[in-house]
């Protein structure tokens, strides 16, 4: 959804095309998600390519994210979208053909195959709330007519809510239900979802991606759809599929994150700014219980980040790759930690709200080459992949061992999958031993070593018969072991 219309360690080092990992990427097969479901497999981790063109996902899918063992990947809203270089021009249809500045429909077939092809499934971002919010008529980038509440073969006036508050039917007070679910998102023609023509068209729509092969959708805006609603277009589609719903929080407000979670997973936005925050200003072993008991959504019904495209853009205290090496470690923690499923954001750089991706001069989206060109690529650096590795080794299995010292080190293992420990201290760790429940061995501290074929490319950690290691753990930085990097 959109809000507008028109240190010194080695975690702050971005690391191009770390060698990848030596897993076989797990086939497809029968553990499609269901809408009512999280992700299912060992595989849960999503790659969010926000704005990323369809030629560049497909090689990503093949070169990285399958190899790497991210489970899905988020694309950007694929439908016609109305002319203009800001990100949020994608957030406007204007008609439902596969056609925008990121690829065609036969690009974006591609990129389904090529992802299905590494083993990752794709997640598509729906905007099903609203059309555009340009009040003079125009031509879309495919080429479709269009006015504010004219698309023609799709809807006219009469499919649209005009509730007739605020002298232009904006929404002005969150506070009152009608208001959010039936005037206008800043402008934004908003869709009478309640009806059974517009409910059809919506569920065509996402059935022509579900045809493509496409495994799920992010549900834009659903809080300004009443979950009832949702629920309905769900119905209508072809197959069982993974749904997220966006759903951003605010203390008051009428409608709340709970109400949605019976058509799937909902994003869970406290999370990433109460990250942020005690990553910035508080102590981490604050985080001993992070999660539910800090009043969030269930962890199987949770959709978790550090930052998204809405909120790295929001200020306060969201951490985003400006921030480096604080922005890694808070990383590393989510993948670490036993709550929700995560999204890993992959991020372009901007220097206004507004900006837009790297594009020509028409708008056309250019190809994503990481840490060059404005392209950010945090799904790359060295710490956030080797700990997707992390995060797939340990599913399933609880956090045990939690430790800290009262301020901002902790540590905490994964049955005995997996350990972690976090130094976000302003000295060093040095000559401590940990209690772990890792099987004796050596193991690659995936902080700071990528694992391939048996051997690792940084420090090597023994862990004795009793589960003890000792290392030193810098300032503001992380060591973390895992049985699926176990060298030798």
């Amino acid at each position: 959804m959109h809000h507008r219309r028109s240190s010194s360690t080695l975690l702050g080092v971005v690391v191009l095309a770390a060698t990848l990992a030596a897993a076989v990427v797990t086939s497809l097969g029968p553990t499609a998600p269901t809408a009512n479901a999280s992700p299912t497999g060992s595989k849960k981790v999503i790659a969010n390519l926000f704005e990323w063109n369809w030629n560049s996902v497909a090689s990503e899918c093949r070169n990285f994210l399958g190899p790497r063992g991210y489970g899905y990947v988020q694309v950007s809203p694929p439908q016609e979208h109305v002319k203009g270089q800001q990100w949020w021009v994608a957030y406007q249809p204007v008609s439902y053909r596969i056609e925008s500045r990121k690829g065609s429909r036969a690009q974006f077939q591609s990129v389904v195959n090529a992802c299905h092809g590494a083993g990752v499934r794709v997640i598509v971002d729906a905007v099903i709330n609203h059309m555009s919010g340009q009040d003079n008529p125009g031509t879309g980038w495919a080429g479709s007519s269009y006015s504010h509440y004219d698309y023609p073969g799709n809807y006219q006036y009469q499919d649209f809510h005009h509730c007739g508050r605020n002298y232009n039917d904006d929404i002005v007070n969150y506070n009152d239900r009608y208001e959010v679910q039936n005037c206008e998102l800043v402008n934004l023609a908003d869709l009478d979802s309640g009806s059974e023509y517009v409910r059809g068209k919506l569920a065509g729509y996402l059935n022509d991606l579900l045809s493509m092969g496409v495994d799920g959708f992010r549900l834009d805006a659903s809080k300004h759809m009443p979950a009832g609603d949702i629920a309905a277009i769900e119905a209508k589609l072809s197959r069982p599929v993974y749904i997220t719903q966006e759903m951003m929080y605010s203390a008051g407000e009428a409608i709340q994150p709970a109400e949605y979670t019976g058509n799937g997973d909902v994003l869970e936005f406290r999370y990433g700014r109460d990250l942020g925050r005690v990553f910035r200003h508080e102590k981490l072993a604050y985080l001993n219980n992070f999660g539910q008991p800090w009043g969030y959504l269930p962890t199987g019904g949770a959709g978790v980040f550090v930052d998204n495209h809405d909120t790295q853009r929001g200020g306060g205290d969201v951490l985003t790759y400006r921030d480096n090496a604080t922005y890694a470690l808070a990383n590393a923690f989510m993948l670490g930690w036993p709550y929700g499923t995560p999204t890993v954001m992959s991020s372009y750089e901007f220097s206004n709200p507004d900006q837009g991706p790297p594009s020509d001069a028409s708008g056309r989206t250019d190809n994503a080459t990481c840490f060059s060109g404005g392209w950010r690529c945090e799904h790359r650096w060295q710490v956030i992949a080797n700990m997707v590795a992390f995060h797939n080794a340990v599913e399933g299995t609880p956090m045990v061992d939690w430790y800290d010292n009262g301020n901002d080190h902790i540590a905490f293992g994964r049955g005995d999958k997996g350990y972690l420990t976090i130094n976000g201290e302003d000295y060093a760790i040095n000559g401590r031993r940990y209690f772990s429940n890792l099987p004796a061995g050596r193991y690659c501290d995936v902080i700071h070593g990528d694992f391939t074929n048996g051997s690792c490319t940084g420090p090597v950690i023994t862990v004795d018969s009793g589960g003890w290691f000792q290392v030193d753990v810098r300032a503001h930085d992380a060591v973390a072991l895992h049985v699926g990097a176990k060298v030798g």
